[in-house]
């Protein structure tokens, strides 16, 4: 009876919920939206989304134009799907769409409100993206921490030449490796140690749980659509995220309370040795005016996690599509060859030094960049008041989702748009540090992705270290491969890719 009860009273409130919202009468109701589809009663234009929301909103662009408004439950959203709009929204109007959109899985332990890519333009958030821009992506930092990344590149050399020793002629899952050397990589980077193998329990718990995460993340959610429904968590999302979330804190948190318990013993640790990005986190001391004092266990603890959720599973992902695009590709992979053995040698390993010397290869990352962007919808933002864009009248707290995807795959940016075609970049000015609407991979503005320096030597050095090594085939003679995608926090294949590596002859 007491279920009967709940479930009558949340009807009837859910029904004068949606006939206040219908008939309210503010200035923003009568002034004029961008146009859209016209949604269901409630639910709005919840089912226009689909499985790939990126690619059926780019659909829309045809019948509406390139700014689609459409209504999420109660949520309103904006799109935007051309480069002209994407730079009117972040050279004009960025201060204005500061704040992040924040689903109901982002709320899981307090997530929303430490983490830097999802939190809200607070002190704290500019506290953290200083210290990141500073002591992490800074270039002197960056150059500092090459042999760091060099290190993690030989070593997933090393694990794919071990595989072939136990006659792995069947192929291997590329991800499998590259992720877990990354892994290491900003284990490096921030703790000083390797932290997994390929075969780690660790590596798989908590890739595992990163998968869970980002599919939380990412996955649509009615209690976000409709707010009195989240205690309900119909679709299990918010508890799977408490699961999934929970467990990679754990992992990261039993390293840093290591740390910390090792300067307890030894106070004069950090001064002993050179400091790593746990040291400066730890030792940070603000003013306590407009900033925190200092920083507690559990917000270094997520915001390490950030750093491995983005140096993994973006790197890993970019790596796998561009190592598609080659093997549908052979004459792109056959040009990319001749060009690391010319400037590198048969005999030697590539090393970051020589990046710059490869504008073919850097050219391959920034195609598969603009077909495969690691976030097609970018991270969406929230209107902080009332504004004017376009010409249009945008509410405070509108859901503002930028399709990158759309706006990179574009006939009116780009000639053969669907073709990979790394040519066009050769010689071109269009770069993806911001500036260049046609091509936002890591987004635009005052919150566009703080680890693109690190991103940009990471990306190029692990692809061209497999490359260069190894010679790659598809399995059993195929000619093609399953492209198509699964959606989460980001786009990846829905079946990881594996390929056959041989040695190449030095």
């Amino acid at each position: 009876m007491e279920w009967k009860n709940y479930v009558f009273w949340s009807a009837v409130i859910s029904l004068i919920s949606l006939v206040w919202h219908l008939r309210r009468k503010s200035s923003y109701r009568r002034s004029k939206l961008p146009p859209g589809p016209k949604g269901w009663p409630v639910f709005g234009n919840l089912f226009d989304l689909g499985s790939l929301p990126h690619r059926s909103l780019e659909a829309l662009r045809q019948q509406y134009g390139p700014v689609v408004w459409l209504k999420l439950g109660f949520v309103n959203t904006l799109v935007l799907l051309s480069a002209g709009e994407a730079e009117e929204f972040f050279k004009n109007h960025d201060l204005s769409f500061l704040d992040r959109f924040t689903n109901d899985s982002m709320r899981s332990h307090d997530y929303d409100k430490i983490s830097i890519a999802f939190g809200p333009c607070s002190t704290y958030w500019r506290t953290l993206r200083r210290v990141c821009t500073s002591e992490l992506f800074a270039n002197k930092r960056i150059n500092d921490t090459m042999l760091i990344r060099q290190k993690s590149v030989d070593e997933l050399l090393s694990w794919i030449d071990n595989e072939l020793e136990k006659g792995a002629s069947s192929g291997v899952v590329l991800r499998q490796f590259v992720f877990p050397a990354l892994f290491n990589m900003i284990g490096n980077l921030t703790l000083s140690r390797d932290l997994v193998d390929p075969q780690s329990k660790i590596s798989s718990e908590f890739c595992t749980a990163m998968d869970s995460v980002h599919e939380c993340v990412g996955r649509p959610n009615i209690s976000d659509l409709l707010p009195w429904l989240r205690k309900l968590d119909l679709q299990g999302i918010r508890r799977k995220m408490d699961r999934s979330l929970g467990k990679a804190i754990e992992i990261i948190l039993k390293f840093v309370e290591e740390r910390v318990e090792q300067r307890k013993q030894n106070p004069n640790l950090s001064s002993e040795q050179k400091m790593d990005f746990l040291d400066v986190l730890l030792n940070y001391r603000g003013t306590g005016k407009d900033e925190p004092v200092t920083l507690s266990e559990y917000q270094v603890t997520v915001f390490l996690m950030e750093m491995f959720f983005a140096g993994t599973d973006s790197t890993s992902g970019t790596t796998e599509w561009a190592m598609c695009e080659l093997l549908l590709n052979p004459e792109k992979m056959k040009e990319v060859n001749a060009e690391l053995a010319r400037v590198v040698g048969a005999k030697k390993k590539l090393q970051e030094s020589d990046i710059d010397n490869l504008p073919y290869l850097q050219a391959i990352v920034n195609e598969t960049l603009r077909l495969h962007p690691p976030g097609p919808l970018l991270i969406p933002r929230k209107a902080v008041k009332d504004t004017n864009f376009m010409g249009y009248s945008i509410p405070k707290d509108t859901q503002v989702m930028v399709n990158c995807w759309a706006i990179g795959r574009d006939e009116d940016s780009w000639d053969d748009a669907s073709s990979f075609k790394p040519e066009r970049f050769l010689d071109s000015y269009i770069n993806y540090k911001g500036q260049n609407y046609e091509f936002l991979p890591f987004g635009s503005g005052r919150r566009m992705c703080p680890g693109l320096p690190l991103a940009h030597r990471i990306v190029p050095l692990v692809l061209g270290s497999l490359l260069h090594h190894f010679d790659w085939e598809l399995c059993d003679g195929a000619k093609s491969i399953d492209m198509r995608e699964t959606m989460g926090a980001g786009v990846k294949l829905l079946d990881p890719l594996q390929a056959i590596p041989k040695r190449k002859t030095m």
